[in-house]
């Protein structure tokens, strides 16, 4: 079997920064196809799309980026190993190996409530762990290298999720843990260059970065952490199902801009 994630090598002179895209996998592990409903399987709607087709530009910046192969729906990389909760507020959270979709459509087609305990720990280790032990292991690399070194986590989502939140979502957030994930210096390059685009931008809320971001980001040992979240129509069609060159042009500019700045800072 091929390594559940793909590692992508700068192309120019390495900077110290990773971008970790967890959930825009879509492949299904041949000895797990025949589980999942084929309808929903042939578009897995909780992916985020085109997100890696996004942030291509980034290792001619001299940055690496790993991407995830499988679907979220296989094992979701950003979710506590434990299956703990990320957030308290009512919010549709879906599990570490997820029954539903989040909109609540069974993803199986035996409708299925829960996955057995030996199933999620077997995936654990051959689709989870190998993902975060590549970062943590690149991480380490650049640290040694550079002396610091910052993991950005990229994420998309719809407009609206309804059992998520029922109004809309801005246009980008920022999630540092509340503060801890990154030092107040990154995080407020960060947010300065975002407040000075045209894009509706918020601050660890509604979602202020999962396991990724909360398990790798430990700024006083140098190792800094951040995840941005946006939402699909910036880079893709009002269907949110296709891409838009135009809408990504703007998006991939800005996105250079900060991370541009941030090389700048570490």
């Amino acid at each position: 079997m091929p390594e559940p994630f793909q590692l992508i090598r700068p192309v120019t002179t390495e900077v110290p920064v990773l971008l970790s895209i967890p959930h825009c996998g879509t492949e299904f592990p041949e000895d797990l196809k025949d589980e999942f409903d084929p309808n929903l399987m042939r578009s897995p709607d909780d992916t985020d799309w085109f997100v890696d087709r996004l942030y291509d530009f980034a290792p001619s910046m001299g940055i690496t980026m790993i991407s995830a192969r499988y679907s979220r729906w296989v094992i979701d990389l950003n979710r506590d190993p434990q299956s703990k909760p990320l957030y308290s507020d009512g919010r549709l959270i879906t599990g570490l190996c997820p029954v539903t979709t989040f909109l609540g459509e069974p993803l199986y087609n035996d409708k299925r409530k829960e996955i057995t305990t030996s199933e999620i720990q077997r995936r654990i280790e051959v689709y989870y762990r190998p993902y975060h032990e590549k970062i943590q292991s690149q991480l380490t690399t650049l640290k040694e290298r550079f002396g610091s070194v910052l993991l950005w986590d990229c994420h998309s989502i719809r407009q609206v999720v309804p059992t998520i939140s029922k109004e809309k979502f801005p246009d980008l957030i920022l999630g540092d843990a509340d503060g801890t994930s990154a030092s107040p210096g990154i995080i407020e390059t960060i947010l300065s260059t975002l407040d000075h685009s045209r894009y509706h931008v918020r601050h660890n809320h509604p979602f202020k970065g999962g396991q990724i971001t909360r398990h790798f980001g430990k700024p006083t040992e140098r190792q800094h952490a951040v995840q941005l979240e946006m939402t699909k129509v910036n880079y893709m069609k009002d269907d949110e199902l296709r891409y838009d060159e135009a809408r990504a042009s703007e998006m991939r500019m800005l996105l250079k801009k900060v991370l541009e700045k941030l090389i700048n800072t570490l």
